[in-house]
């Protein structure tokens, strides 16, 4: 069996007018797009869109990747970048304020009203935690601990420095425990530290 072919010799390709090389990139890299997109933006429909941005913007900017960092370390901010656009159209859009009720009249609903159950400690499903914890944060902590890149990769990722990134990291980690209803312990103000007999 024959090695697989790398991704920079299939970009080659794709910019020489092979267009059977982007097909390949695509099969390749496609779970792992999509993979990240969920976990960033929390819905499959979002996600499923914002996937098929990152391959459209891929198809389109093939030429701007100048090979100084791994094809995945720029699909991978390709990737980012699409979940970023549909966030910020996701804090564009109105909240409901009313919907027409059976008989044709508007009802007023206001915005919707959080359900105080899933705030019990280990109800709320990772998942949805993850969807809680701020974006900046999210995407971070997605990259360091679903998508297990060294914090090097995701500071080219970002374009952010390293320190930034571990900042990120340690930050979305406390978000997401608290929004598991995970505390901190605190340590034990009313005994004394234990000290070896020696």
């Amino acid at each position: 069996m024959s090695e697989p072919v790398p991704d920079e010799e299939l970009v080659r390709r794709f910019l020489a007018g092979d267009a059977g090389a982007f097909t390949i990139l695509v099969r390749r890299h496609q779970v792992r797009v999509h993979s990240l997109c969920v976990r960033v933006l929390g819905g499959a429909d979002e996600a499923a869109d914002a996937t098929q941005d990152t391959f459209l913007t891929m198809f389109r900017k093939m030429s701007q990747y100048r090979g100084e960092a791994a094809f995945t370390t720029w699909l991978h901010r390709v990737t980012v970048n699409a979940c970023y656009d549909v966030l910020r159209k996701r804090r564009r859009q109105p909240l409901l304020r009313s919907v027409v009720a059976d008989d044709g009249s508007l009802a007023e609903v206001g915005p919707a009203v959080a359900d105080h159950a899933d705030e019990v400690a280990g109800t709320r499903d990772a998942a949805l935690a993850l969807a809680a914890v701020p974006e900046e944060f999210r995407v971070a902590l997605v990259l360091a601990d679903i998508e297990d890149l060294p914090y090097e990769e995701i500071a080219r990722v970002l374009d952010v420095p390293v320190g930034t990134v571990k900042s990120r990291v340690h930050r979305g980690r406390l978000a997401l425990a608290k929004a598991m209803g995970v505390r901190r312990r605190e340590p034990d103000r009313a005994s004394p530290p234990s000290q070896e007999q020696t």
